[in-house]
């Protein structure tokens, strides 16, 4: 049966979060005034992805470490949703970024595979923004994501939570700025390891997207599962490249939005 108060108060609590933030301009292309949330995936009590005695909720928080040193460096203002070994509800991961007015949210993860005879044939990185699709490599890693952040979410719930944003405004700017991130990675990561997968920039019904009212993207940093991707994502070298791309395509992805609206 149909609990008509609670998807009402989802609604509310919707209009809330992705309702009444107003888009202000961008600011100086150098990145100065432009606040960045960035968010470590999964945390305290949930690990993550774990393989070779690694795991997911560690690598992501040494990247978004780095990744707010990079963005302070180069003039952002930058706040991370976690900056030590604690858990975060759904909500509390994507709040902060409208409470500040931020230009973009990024979600960093890592990713993995169930199937052992597949640990190293599957691997690459993928950027991805909000939005359904049909594609079932998308779904599975999506599945996977959303399974801490939705702990003791009905599947009614879990269905008006993802429908009432999917025609958003902040749709397409997530998927430029996916696209900006991906390409500027995958650049700096193949001038030294060229042989690494670009697994481009994907549509995915990320739930820890949903709350954000500005452009969101989620980047799967490469696959704990395969032997050669899990060592090289432990060292300074992959992790800087990385963060140095990140960078980069949110550069770009918000010149191209002063351009467009002309500043």
């Amino acid at each position: 049966m149909v609990d008509t108060k609670k998807i009402i108060l989802i609604a509310i609590l919707l209009f809330t979060l992705i309702g009444c933030s107003s888009t202000s301009s961008i600011n100086n292309s150098d990145g100065s005034k432009n606040i960045v949330v960035i968010d470590a995936g999964h945390g305290g009590h949930d690990c993550g992805a774990t393989c070779g005695g690694k795991q997911e909720k560690e690598l992501v928080l040494q990247i978004t470490q780095k990744l707010s040193q990079k963005l302070k460096r180069v003039g952002y203002k930058v706040y991370m949703t976690r900056g030590d070994d604690r858990f975060l509800k759904l909500g509390q991961r994507t709040r902060i970024a409208d409470r500040l007015n931020a230009k973009v949210f990024i979600s960093i993860h890592a990713n993995a595979i169930a199937n052992r005879s597949r640990f190293e044939i599957v691997e690459g990185i993928e950027t991805y923004f909000l939005q359904k699709t049909r594609d079932a490599k998308s779904q599975r890693i999506a599945q996977r994501e959303n399974a801490s952040v939705l702990q003791g979410t009905d599947s009614l719930s879990k269905n008006v939570i993802v429908d009432s944003v999917l025609n958003g405004p902040k749709i397409v700017e997530s998927n430029k700025l996916a696209i900006d991130v991906q390409y500027n990675i995958m650049k700096n990561l193949k001038s030294k390891y060229p042989d690494v997968k670009n697994g481009g920039a994907r549509p995915a019904p990320f739930y820890v997207l949903v709350g954000a009212s500005r452009p969101s993207i989620l980047v799967e940093v490469g696959y704990l599962t395969n032997s050669k991707e899990r060592s090289r994502l432990f060292t300074d070298d992959y992790q800087n490249r990385i963060v140095n791309g990140i960078t980069e395509g949110v550069n770009r992805y918000i010149s191209n939005r002063q351009q467009e609206i002309g500043i």
